[in-house]
């Protein structure tokens, strides 16, 4: 397992990811993007046809698919079975569908293995997701929590798509978020909750700069009281 394991998870667009990486970076870690790792296997899926809802088939997918996930310039890239997809998992109906991947108990079994896995190929890693610092790294040496006020996540996933040329309207965006919170929240494997130990921080107000500042502020904080001891 890697030296440091700095965990950030919290619902969509909540700005996990974005903060992740520039934290991973200030930190000269390795940065760990579940999310791309979920999409993947929902790509997968989509692409064998395979009832969303079958986690037996589900779960063949992902047996029988070879995923490679490396970071590249601060960025986790994705290949499946030798083709980089890591455009093609960022695309709308595969975001939409990922929650079936998650929702599904031996998947996230499987995936979890995935993460620590790669954790423990790795040095220093700051990792984002849903049940980063719950179930994955339960024992993380730094945990927090971002959430934001819902409209303005859906606000901030309009202006990533639209980067992208998706053409979303901000109420079907704040719709599908909303959805997707429900099904984290209420799913009986790996729930979206903040750890028990976990600092959370709701960036609904804070630019990117400020939010990564109290990040490296807590980590600063808490490495060197781990040194003291």
């Amino acid at each position: 397992m890697a030296n440091l394991v700095i965990t950030i998870d919290g619902p969509a667009a909540s700005g996990k990811s974005t903060i992740a990486r520039l934290l991973a970076e200030k930190l000269g870690a390795s940065f760990l993007d579940t999310g791309a790792m979920y999409r993947a296997v929902t790509l997968a899926a989509i692409e064998a046809g395979v009832d969303m809802s079958d986690e037996g088939k589900l779960l063949g997918v992902l047996q029988t698919s070879e995923f490679h996930f490396a970071v590249k310039e601060g960025k986790m890239a994705v290949c499946i079975d030798g083709l980089d997809v890591t455009e093609q998992i960022r695309r709308p109906e595969v975001t939409a569908k990922a929650r079936h991947i998650a929702s599904q108990a031996r998947l996230r079994e499987k995936l979890v293995e995935m993460q620590r896995q790669f954790a423990s190929t790795e040095k220093k890693i700051v990792t984002e997701g849903r049940d980063q610092g719950t179930v994955a790294f339960a024992d993380a040496d730094v945990k927090f929590f971002l959430t934001a006020d819902v409209k303005e996540r859906a606000r901030r996933r309009q202006a990533e798509l639209r980067a992208r040329g998706g053409g979303e309207s901000l109420e079907q965006i704040q719709g599908a978020i909303e959805e997707r919170d429900k099904s984290d929240e209420d799913r009986a494997v790996g729930p979206l909750r903040p750890a028990r130990d976990a600092v959370v921080i709701d960036t609904t107000d804070l630019t990117k700069d400020e939010v990564l500042e109290r990040l490296l502020r807590c980590v600063e904080e808490k490495c060197l009281k781990r040194k003291q001891k």
